[in-house]
């Protein structure tokens, strides 16, 4: 692994930042970004920080991510979000990082998965799929259980017999398990 120091370039926020705001910025190698692919064209970046470190990655389509992800002998799923019969949004989910990828299709916000969240986390994810659930605190929510042929309370279950269909709306939900 090729590593480099380097300094962080620190300046006044513009536009309609507060008063004192900063902006941080700093030069990457050209040769690093190539290594990733980044051009013109293609110029998103995946960013995550651990509280130590920020690691930068190429910015995998859902496809291409749960590919890779399968690879490694994680447990993939692919969940489509439709109203009625339009699909929102598919949700690329490996269950063994806890890690997820969304593409939200050309649908108003309001109708998509995660609405004006473009990177939910893992948490945003296990609420989405319990929110198209009964609620656990639901009176007879054994006996509802026991019709679905269900011993305990789990949310992706329960949609797999469902497909999250409620009430209140004509939204609803396939799950796929990657092979």
């Amino acid at each position: 692994m090729e590593q480099r120091i380097t300094k962080v370039s620190i300046g006044s926020a513009g536009g309609t930042a507060a008063r004192g705001a900063k902006t941080y910025k700093i030069t990457l190698p050209t040769s690093w970004i190539k290594g990733l692919g980044v051009d013109e064209t293609r110029r998103e970046l995946d960013l995550a920080f651990d509280g130590e470190r920020i690691v930068l990655s190429r910015r995998l389509s859902g496809p291409d991510f749960a590919a890779r992800q399968r690879a490694l002998g994680h447990v993939v799923r692919i969940l489509r979000f439709y109203d009625r019969d339009t699909l929102c949004s598919t949700i690329h989910a490996d269950f063994t990082e806890q890690r997820l990828v969304v593409e939200n299709e050309e649908v108003p916000l309001i109708k998509t998965a995660f609405g004006n969240t473009p990177s939910p986390s893992w948490e945003d994810l296990r609420r989405f799929l319990e929110d198209r659930c009964i609620p656990r605190q639901r009176a007879g929510l054994r006996n509802y259980l026991e019709a679905l042929g269900l011993e305990k309370y789990d949310p992706l279950a329960i949609i797999q017999k469902t497909g999250g269909r409620m009430a209140e709306d004509e939204q609803w939900l396939s799950i796929e398990v990657m092979k």
